[in-house]
């Protein structure tokens, strides 16, 4: 079967584990044959958002298409922010696909795909959602303009030609719901998750080992991982802070990914801690690494894909709560923080290291269900089925 995925809404970076690079690449495990038409926008080489020179083909090392277009020209400027690309039909015909696969629908050009599905009514189409009232949505003229007028608009046309429309948080399958208003028969979840072939191929006993050495830190020591995108909605700062006052030698927590500028002086001056390790930023192979080489991963800010990738490498979480997002609760595997502050992660931290039970049952479900439910091999699989 001929696959188009759809990346227009946003970026789409290479040889990322991000749902754009993972769906593709196990439809062309499953058989199929795979196209991804995506967008300029990516990521540099320190993981910040950058837009590519040029429009490019090339063939991915997981043996899929990729097309970049450029935005359409004249009015490029214009264009770039409602998301209108160049030659988007004829690219569509020439690929001509049995099934596309939009990931989010929020672009312009979406008026392109519904013209080819009437004139091609075979074509089966899907859609997903990674927007919701937290991550978007947040001033007067995205919500009331582009969400809940604009997109709400096509979100109707398309869900005559749709056979599913897939939020991959069950809040994102709500802002499906409630802001486009999607028939909720046609809603279901679709989780993100972890890359398991990348995952089979990694010992965790060996990662333990090799990264307690090259970090020097004792391999019987209760190692916490956090990081990210670390700016104020994250609060990782809150985490450092957390295991500063715990005071603890045998607590160890390992720091990864990108400062924003303004929390710089805040995290310089916590960062100053012998029990605290900062790595900087690191691709997604190598952010595996760190969670399996962890006995606890911490998030205690917004979502990001992160989360569903700590909880698919089997390694119990602590994670802020947000009232639909409790999908990587398998049944005990982690702890959901309330309050944001130092102090209750230092608390909930302290509860699961001294209470030795606790984290025996929180290691048991993360390792029993957490590849089951949150493998991409199976979600891929689903994508396409329904």
């Amino acid at each position: 079967m001929k696959i188009v995925h759809l990346c227009l809404s946003c970026f789409y970076i290479d040889d990322y584990s991000y749902q754009e690079n993972m769906l593709p690449k196990y439809h062309v495990k499953q058989g199929h044959d795979v196209t991804v038409v995506a967008s300029l926008v990516s990521f540099d080489k320190e993981g910040k958002p950058c837009l590519l020179d040029e429009e490019s083909v090339k063939v991915t090392k997981d043996g899929y298409k990729v097309i970049r277009v450029d935005y359409k020209k004249p009015l490029h400027k214009i264009n770039s922010f409602i998301r209108r690309y160049k030659n988007l039909d004829k690219i569509l015909q020439a690929e001509q696909p049995d099934l596309i696969f939009m990931h989010d629908f929020s672009f312009m050009d979406v008026t392109k795909v519904i013209s080819y599905v009437k004139k091609h009514p075979n074509v089966r189409v899907y859609s997903d959602c990674h927007t919701d009232y937290i991550n978007s949505a947040q001033s007067w003229v995205s919500k009331n303009v582009f969400h809940h007028f604009i997109w709400r608009h096509y979100g109707k046309v398309l869900s005559k030609y749709t056979e599913k429309f897939y939020g991959v948080t069950p809040l994102r399958c709500d802002f499906l719901r409630d802001a486009y208003k999607i028939d909720p028969s046609k809603i279901e979840l679709l989780v993100m998750g972890v890359d398991d072939e990348l995952l089979q191929d990694k010992n965790r006993k060996d990662i333990r080992l090799n990264y307690c050495q090259k970090l020097n830190i004792d391999p019987n020591d209760f190692i916490i991982v956090t990081g990210g995108k670390i700016d104020e909605k994250k609060n990782i700062h809150l985490v450092l802070e957390a295991v500063r006052n715990l005071n603890n030698k045998n607590i160890k927590l390992v720091v990864f990914g990108n400062i924003a500028p303004e929390m710089k002086k805040t995290m310089d001056k916590l960062l100053t801690s012998d029990n605290i390790i900062f790595v900087g930023w690191q691709n997604s192979g190598t952010i595996l690494d760190y969670f399996l080489l962890a006995d606890l991963i911490i998030f205690p800010g917004t979502h990001s894909v992160l989360w569903e990738q700590a909880v698919g490498v089997g390694t119990p979480a602590i994670f802020k709560y947000w009232e639909g997002m409790t999908h990587v609760d398998l049944g005990g595997n982690c702890e959901f923080l309330h309050l944001d502050t130092a102090k209750e992660i230092e608390e909930v931290i302290n509860s699961i290291v001294t209470e030795e039970n606790k984290y025996k049952h929180m290691k048991e479900i993360a390792m029993t269900k957490g590849l089951k439910e949150f493998s991409y091999s199976e979600i891929a699989r689903k994508a396409i089925t329904g």
